[in-house]
């Protein structure tokens, strides 16, 4: 367990994880010998001098003493380190996260990282605050009383000795067939968070289609199954806590009686048999609570795999000597790319010289956005190579890379905050002139004049109190800022009305001017706009040129425009 978690966390956390753990166990032990002392107290009161008895009571007073103090200690050097790793934990997800590629975050992960970035990391992280010392207490506080009665009497010290290898057969058998459960559980709560968020999320879109009733019963059959995994996870470990309970209280039984006939064989008297009990009732206590103290620890360890599983995701290499582009080119190399056992991009090559313009058409699934994804390199490709002035991608710094390109989404994510907020992180060092500036190059002046608030209005969680244009002219503004040589525009219009469409328009024709630009698009504005374009199918270049010229030839583009283009002219 604690390997793991130093493991998930880092090889620096050690030294201080290793001395918590050092002086829990240096008070659980203490906490067994200063039971020792009872023995002499009890001889003494039962004995014939019951005055004897003071000493000894001081002594182990003064030990209860010393080890309420280690407790304290041991207590607060666990919630100290324990705050520590929670906080070493979530820089390091957070850090791990942001360097993962793009398309690592697929279906399921957005529940899955919920759930660890959540009441993962604070059970995971909770061990050591609350779990790691009374466990440590549980295991070794027995141990050192055993060591005294076996030092006191070695028949009643041996008969306690022989519980040890029960208990703990029985929490392994226990650990095992609770873990299978606990895992199920672990799935089905993943599987109903990504519920509870897709309901959430899908709101708008199945009110709209009176569907929800539907949905809901998807969501519905998550929490139940969910709910039967829980009580599985519970009955698995019924066993294993009747089974230490009925260890323990057979051990106790067996010293009783054991005591018992050692009393009336003359072999020890009565002061030490009800010495021995009481020994042996503090064995039992630490013992019981194990079952419980165990299933945490278990469920905390399963969070801490999938942490570890997480933070073992590969990000995206870099490059130990990275180069510099020499220009703002952009070149496809025999670039081929595969998602799973689909190939997206088969053999692809295509060149866009610094300052000009690329349109990019063709069906859905043609593999459109997944050459301006390549291009930022939120994947890596599988074949060939992707260059931004003449170097390969995989071979420029993340940071010099994209401080080169400005992107802008179909979909558009606001951060929670104010307009301005969102705008700045184009160029969170820009001056309010600036920002100012790029806000009306891209009619976002208009939209902020009309809220209340103005500049300080926020825009909800992902941007949600404003409309779609509105957020579109947000993320221009926020590129314009950013005043990148390389621009990607992914579809950005296809969604828009008329009034939107032309603002936003306006916006990208200054985003784009004396820069390299790369834009899917199916609005005619936008393709005849472009110094060549390029038409995808398949995963591959069906054809490649001017407008007028592609509708000219018989690559299937004219079929395609007439079709699935030209009725956007109705704009």
């Amino acid at each position: 367990m604690i390997r793991m978690l130093l493991r998930v966390l880092g090889r620096e956390y050690a030294g201080p994880v290793r001395r918590t753990v050092a002086l829990m166990a240096v008070t659980a032990v203490v906490e067994g010998l200063s039971y020792a002392l009872l023995v002499p107290v009890l001889r003494a009161l039962f004995g014939d001098t019951p005055g004897d008895a003071l000493p000894w009571l001081v002594a182990f007073c003064g030990a209860v003493a010393v080890y309420a103090v280690l407790r304290y200690l041991s207590d607060l050097s666990g919630f100290r380190v324990g705050t520590t790793l929670l906080r070493g934990m979530y820089h390091r997800l957070g850090d791990h996260l942001a360097r993962l590629p793009v398309g690592w975050y697929g279906a399921g992960r957005v529940g899955e990282v919920s759930v660890l970035a959540g009441s993962g990391v604070l059970q995971a992280m909770g061990v050591i605050a609350h779990l790691l010392g009374p466990f440590i207490s549980a295991c070794v506080t027995p141990l050192t009383i055993i060591a005294v009665m076996l030092a006191f009497n070695w028949q009643l010290g041996l008969a306690a000795l022989a519980a040890v290898p029960v208990v703990a057969l029985v929490q392994v058998r226990a650990g095992r067939a609770a873990a299978a459960a606990d895992a199920e559980r672990a799935e089905r709560d993943h599987e109903a968070t990504a519920r509870v968020i897709e309901y959430l999320q899908a709101q708008p879109v199945l009110r709209a289609g009176g569907r929800t009733a539907e949905r809901f019963r998807l969501l519905d059959g998550a929490l139940r199954g969910l709910q039967r995994a829980s009580r599985r996870s519970v009955l698995s470990a019924l066993p294993g806590v009747l089974g230490l309970t009925l260890t323990v209280q057979a051990v106790f039984t067996a010293v009783l009686v054991l005591g018992a006939y050692l009393a009336l064989g003359g072999g020890v008297g009565a002061a030490e048999v009800l010495t021995i009990l009481v020994l042996a009732a503090r064995c039992a206590d630490p013992l019981l609570s194990l079952s419980d103290i165990g299933s945490q620890i278990r469920g905390a360890r399963s969070e801490l795999v999938r942490l570890d599983a997480v933070l073992r995701a590969e990000p995206l290499p870099e490059a130990p000597d990275p180069v510099r582009p020499a220009g703002h080119g952009l070149e496809f190399a025999s670039v081929t790319f595969r998602h799973g056992d689909r190939t997206v991009l088969d053999d692809v090559s295509l060149s866009v010289p610094e300052g000009r313009r690329l349109a990019v058409v063709g069906p859905s699934g043609a593999g459109k956005s997944t050459l301006l994804r390549l291009i930022a390199r939120f994947h890596d490709v599988d074949a060939g190579a992707v260059r931004v002035g003449g170097a390969d991608v995989r071979a420029i710094g993340t940071e010099a890379l994209m401080a080169r390109i400005a992107i802008v989404f179909q979909h558009v994510y606001l951060f929670d905050g104010t307009i301005e907020e969102n705008v700045r992180l184009g160029r969170p060092g820009a001056d309010t002139a600036a920002v100012r500036a790029a806000a009306s190059a891209a009619r976002l002046d208009e939209v902020v004049e009309r809220l209340p608030g103005g500049w300080a209005a926020t825009v909800g969680e992902g941007g949600t109190l404003l409309s779609g244009g509105e957020r579109q002219r947000v993320a221009i503004a926020r590129a314009l800022l950013k005043d990148a040589p390389i621009v990607l525009l992914d579809e950005v219009t296809s969604a828009l009305d008329p009034v939107n469409e032309a603002a936003v328009h306006e916006g990208i024709d200054r985003l784009m001017a004396g820069r390299t630009v790369v834009v899917v698009g199916h609005r005619p504005r936008t393709v005849r706009g472009a110094d060549r374009v390029v038409f995808l199918d398949g995963g591959r270049i069906a054809a490649e040129g001017g407008h007028d010229e592609l509708l000219r030839g018989d690559s299937g583009y004219a079929d395609f425009w007439n079709s699935a283009m030209a009725p956007a002219t109705d704009h």
